[in-house]
């Protein structure tokens, strides 16, 4: 046991330690930056899964836990897509969920944001050419932005999310 722990103080801690991607600033369209001058300084976001594997919705979870706390942002998850500003859409459009998401898109009030989270949302990723598959989201409803990765981290959904609320000049 103690030849365990004498290894493991000598290695240290190897979990949880990822290369910093040198990636250029997210590309926020002024559409969208414009559309939300009227929320001020809080956002009502609705979370839409279309069919992916559950990661992106576990790391947008993320976002509210102590760590990241997007509430300190003014960035809230809604209940119901009529108390909602802004549509995260993650997954590929699935024969099944095409009509729902088309009803949650109608059924949010005007100026909306729609923003597709991850790869699979932007061109259904590991998904392409499924039977199942209907295609990406901007193929069903206008997307304003996109947020890639596999899944996209908390902090890059966050910093998107917070680069979309600054004002602009």
């Amino acid at each position: 046991m103690f030849r365990i722990i004498k290894k493991s103080l000598k290695i240290g801690v190897v979990t949880g330690q990822y290369r910093r991607a040198e990636k250029p600033a997210l590309p926020i369209i002024q559409e969208a930056k414009d559309k939300t001058k009227l929320f001020k300084r809080s956002l009502a976001i609705r979370e839409v899964d279309t069919g992916s594997c559950n990661a992106c919705e576990m790391e947008m979870n993320a976002l509210l836990n102590p760590v990241y706390d997007a509430e300190r942002f003014g960035i809230h998850i809604a209940a119901s897509p009529r108390h909602a500003d802004a549509l995260v859409v993650t997954g590929p459009v699935t024969v099944n969920m095409e009509r729902a998401l088309k009803d949650v898109h109608k059924q949010t009030p005007d100026p909306k944001i729609v923003i597709a989270l991850g790869d699979c949302a932007i061109d259904c990723g590991m998904f392409k050419n499924s039977y199942a598959v209907t295609g990406p989201v901007e193929r069903h409803i206008p997307v304003d932005i996109r947020i890639p990765g596999c899944p996209p981290r908390p902090a890059e959904i966050l910093e998107a999310l917070s680069e979309l609320r600054k004002p602009t000049v």
